[in-house]
């Protein structure tokens, strides 16, 4: 801005002068008793932008404005003064090329910097030759720089290392902010954040810490954040897992087998069969299995960056399919009241043996029983209930078969009455009969008569 000096005329005083005149009547005036305010619009302003320092209750126009830097008015810290009547600004020695006074007094500041920071006074010579003061701040903050993250350890293990993470540069007035994978983060057990939150430590760092972590700095007029930062948690091999989960596999198949352990970096896989090695890899593949391939099968996985390394074992037993199983009965057709036996015989071994009647699960009775391996089923006595269709079955863990049916035939005891019939039911039965012959009797008599 260029000020604008105008000629003095007649009965005006020399600036000097007037500014003489002016401090008498300072030291000898009493303030005016007008609720002049100045307000700084932004109070807050980044650095190369403007900022108006606004003057509020003017009631009436001064005779002179005068604008010092600081709030101790004084000759050499005097930016401007303007006298309205005349419409002339002249330039004080705190002058900077970028400060215009308005006529209502208002100051503009243009293009600002740090170092304009502080306070401003505002002085004004009233009509009635008193002066009031007032004074007003703004903060002029630096534009931030985009945020960089370093670290301490770039390859930090699981429940060994702790990791600092700090948000470079440091800027004053600056607030710091931490997010990972977009989330922010607080302070917990194992989080701790210095007392200006630029430095982030992450104590006994987990896997779950693993993600992109981002530092944001702001300040009362900008905000800026960092590129992200991975942090690459070191951790595993845990304990393998061994799919599928079956033990028993059937005879000329192919078995498949596949090994799979949480690690960072991807852990190194190797089988053992039987304490040898078989196989580097993830996947196992035997085709066309025998029983010679039954054996211990070992999954060894080894981390290289973590120096761990980690086991597990699965037992597998390679079965061929049963055969179909017979029963041999000691007699297919028995009297009530005799025992019968039923033998159920197979050509192969470590098999299950399960009873069927009728199709359906044999229940046992206090007076069916089976042998310690369930191949004989003894019934003592035999009752017409037990009459009908006996099947045996056979299984192992891969396949099963059932026998040939075999019906049991029960010869009905005359002395045990009707079929189906329990002794007191008979006995009611004859009862029931002697009383109606007799009553059909003694009706016929008084038919008769």
């Amino acid at each position: 801005m260029e000020l604008s000096s105008a000629p003095l005329h007649k009965g005006q005083l020399p600036w000097r002068g007037l500014l003489l005149t002016a401090s008498l009547l300072i030291y000898w005036s009493s303030p005016t008793t007008a609720q002049v305010t100045v307000e700084a619009v932004p109070p807050h302003v980044a650095e190369g932008a403007n900022v108006l320092l606004l003057v509020h209750n003017l009631t009436e126009t001064p005779l002179v404005f005068y604008w010092y830097k600081g709030e101790n008015p004084d000759n050499s810290n005097e930016i401007a003064r303007f006298i309205p009547s005349a419409n002339v600004n002249t330039a004080g020695p705190a002058y900077s090329g970028r400060e215009t006074i308005y006529p209502n007094g208002s100051l503009l500041f243009e293009n600002v910097t740090q170092k304009d920071t502080g306070a401003y006074t505002l002085q004004m010579l009233m009509q009635s030759f008193d002066t009031t003061k007032v004074s007003v701040q703004f903060h002029v903050h630096p534009p931030l720089p985009k945020p960089s993250i370093t670290s301490n350890n770039s390859n930090p293990m699981e429940g060994e290392d702790s990791v600092v993470l700090m948000c470079e540069p440091e800027t004053e007035t600056t607030s710091y902010l931490w997010r990972r994978n977009g989330q922010s983060l607080s302070e917990g057990d194992r989080l701790k954040l210095s007392e200006d939150n630029r430095t982030l430590t992450l104590l006994s760092v987990v896997r779950n810490d693993t993600g992109d972590y981002e530092c944001e700095t702001r300040n009362p007029v900008s905000i800026s954040r960092s590129d992200p930062f991975t942090l690459n948690i070191t951790y595993g091999p845990d304990v393998p897992i061994i799919s599928p989960t079956d033990t028993h596999f059937h005879l000329r198949t192919n078995l498949s087998l596949s090994c799979q352990a949480a690690s960072n970096p991807p852990a190194l896989y190797s089988w053992f069969v039987n304490g040898e090695l078989l196989s580097s890899s993830q996947e196992l593949l035997i085709p066309n299995i025998t029983t010679k391939n039954s054996g211990s099968y070992t999954c060894f996985v080894y981390n290289s960056v973590t120096g761990l390394s980690r086991t597990t074992v699965k037992n597998i037993t390679v079965l061929e399919p049963v055969t179909t199983p017979s029963i041999q009965v000691s007699n297919s057709t028995v009297k009530e009241l005799d025992s019968v036996f039923l033998n159920c015989s197979s050509n192969n071994t470590g098999i299950s043996i399960h009873w069927l009647f009728n199709g359906q699960s044999l229940g046992l009775t206090d007076r069916t029983n089976l042998s310690l391996d369930n191949s004989t089923l003894s019934i003592d006595p035999v009752r017409r209930e037990d009459a009908g269709v006996y099947q045996c079955e056979v299984s192992n863990p891969v396949s099963s078969e059932r026998s040939d049916p075999i019906q049991l035939d029960i010869i009905a005891d005359p002395t045990q009455g009707s079929p189906g019939l329990s002794g007191d039911a008979t006995a009611g039965i004859f009862v029931g009969s002697v009383t109606w012959v007799t009553l059909i009797a003694a009706l016929a008599y008084f038919l008769c008569f």
